[in-house]
Order: structure tokens, then sequence, then C-alpha cells
């Protein structure tokens, strides 16, 4: 599952928003989870094993608790997507804010040697 499709689904978001702050035990994902969406704990668990499984979370015991963190390289593969969407139109929005100046100046220009478009000559006024 890549991330877009993982981040396309509301739980599993706020679950990587809370494990984005730091690791978080199972129980405190569940309770935070069910608070929020009013969903089982079954539910939230099963969203937590697709995060693991699409590595996009770790999971370790600690004594009888499970602890779930986001994995450093979970959202790579996204922000490089982001990161090259993002160059290709700023690229493109830099091209059109070249032109647009052009046209300014052009009109400018236009206007400044058309004596109607100039008030003070205008009319036959000195």
């Amino acid at each position: 599952m890549n991330a877009f499709d993982l981040l396309g689904d509301p739980v599993r978001r706020r679950i990587v928003e809370l494990l984005a702050e730091g690791e978080r035990t199972s129980g405190e994902i569940t309770a935070e989870i069910r608070s929020e969406f009013g969903i089982s704990q079954p539910a939230v668990s099963n969203q937590l094993r697709v995060l693991r499984e699409s590595g996009f979370a770790s999971v370790r015991p600690a004594g009888a608790r499970r602890l779930y963190a986001l994995r450093p390289d979970a959202l790579d593969d996204a922000a490089a997507w982001v990161e090259r969407q993002r160059a290709r139109w700023t690229q493109r929005l830099d091209a059109l804010d070249t032109e647009l100046h052009r046209g300014q100046r052009r009109e400018e220009h236009h206007d400044a040697d058309d004596p109607v478009a100039r008030p003070e000559t205008a009319g036959g006024s000195r």
C-alpha cells in the first residue's frame, strides 16, 4: 500500500499523526482513536496491523505492552513525489509570473505612447 492510499483513510492518518509525536502503546492509540472516531478496539487493531504490514509503523514488545512507532522512512516516497510535483509547478508558476510581468510592461509602454490614455494631455489641457 502506498502512502497516499494509507493516508487516505482518516483513522490511519490520525494514527500516523499520533505516532509522529513519538512512540505510543497500543492501548494509548486505541483509547485516542476510539474517543475520536467511535470505532471498536478490534477495528483500531486492524488499522495498526495495516500500518505495520505496509511498513509505516514498527512495533516492539515492552513487557506486557506493545509499543508502536512511526518508521523514520515511512513517508519518504510520498515526500519525494510531492517535492517533484512542487518543483514542476514552481517552474511553471515562475514562467507564468514572468509572462504576466512582460504583459504589464507592454501595457504600461503602450499607455505611455497613447495621448488619450494620459489624462494630462487628454482634452487639450495644458
